[in-house]
């Protein structure tokens, strides 16, 4: 018993608990749930476990994601129940479940956050793992016969970037400035201040909603509707200045 207790805690502790077998070679046999609760006693150890189970779990679930909060959350979500929009309840995190970006990002498309173009000749490729976009795109494409559609390309690109980076560092503000009046709030003799943590939260989505216009207006600049779309998000950007 004691050398089990060792074996199954050094795999719980490693993270490779749910697959692991007998430790005699020709024997392929795996621990059951019920072995392994009967043979660690550390509830260290078995919260590690369960937080395995659970981890497994979810990975098997085609319909269960975990939040992807980069500031770290815990929450499983479910895709079929969290509709698009929607926002996690533990961290109101709004997340991508068709894509590997880690937040939902309207109006931009999930193949817009995936690619990327280069500044000098426009070849499209994946950031995840860059390969070309297209299919054999450097075979036809001749790049220094585009020397002033990439300076063109390259100055487009700076100004969407530009925008986009601001309105991103915007939206840190509006959050930086909804925590402080947070935390006024709970100050004696402060009188209600839920109107303006209302507006922070607004200009927080607005924000949010400017950055990725930006990315959805740089790919799509030659669409007939992209007046429309370059009218709305001006208004926006006007109101939400004023906000």
């Amino acid at each position: 018993q004691p050398c089990w207790r060792e074996y199954l805690t050094t795999r719980i502790e490693q993270n490779m608990v749910v697959n692991c077998t007998c430790p005699i070679s020709e024997c392929r046999a795996q621990p059951t749930t019920a072995f392994i609760y009967s043979i660690v006693s550390s509830e260290e150890i078995i919260a590690k476990y369960e937080k395995a189970l659970l981890r497994r779990y979810v990975e098997c679930c085609s319909n269960l994601t975990w939040c992807t909060n980069p500031q770290g959350c815990d929450q499983i979500l479910l895709k079929d129940g969290l509709g698009y929009g929607a926002a996690c309840s533990k961290c109101s995190w709004i997340s991508c479940f068709n894509c590997n970006f880690p937040e939902a990002h309207y109006p931009a498309s999930c193949s817009h956050m995936s690619r990327m173009t280069c500044a000098k000749c426009s070849h499209g490729f994946c950031w995840r793992c860059l390969k070309p976009w297209r299919p054999n795109h450097k075979d036809y494409y001749n790049c220094s016969a585009m020397v002033s559609k990439a300076a063109w390309q390259e100055k487009r690109f700076q100004d969407y970037n530009e925008r986009c980076t601001f309105h991103h560092h915007a939206r840190e503000f509006a959050i930086s400035l909804r925590n402080s009046i947070s935390s006024i709030r709970e100050m004696p003799k402060i009188r209600n201040l839920t109107f303006v943590l209302d507006a922070c939260k607004v200009l927080e989505q607005a924000r949010k909603v400017l950055a990725y216009s930006c990315v959805y207006s740089y790919y799509n600049q030659d669409t007939e509707s992209m007046d429309i779309v370059e009218q709305q998000t001006e208004s926006l950007e006007l109101l939400t200045n004023a906000l």
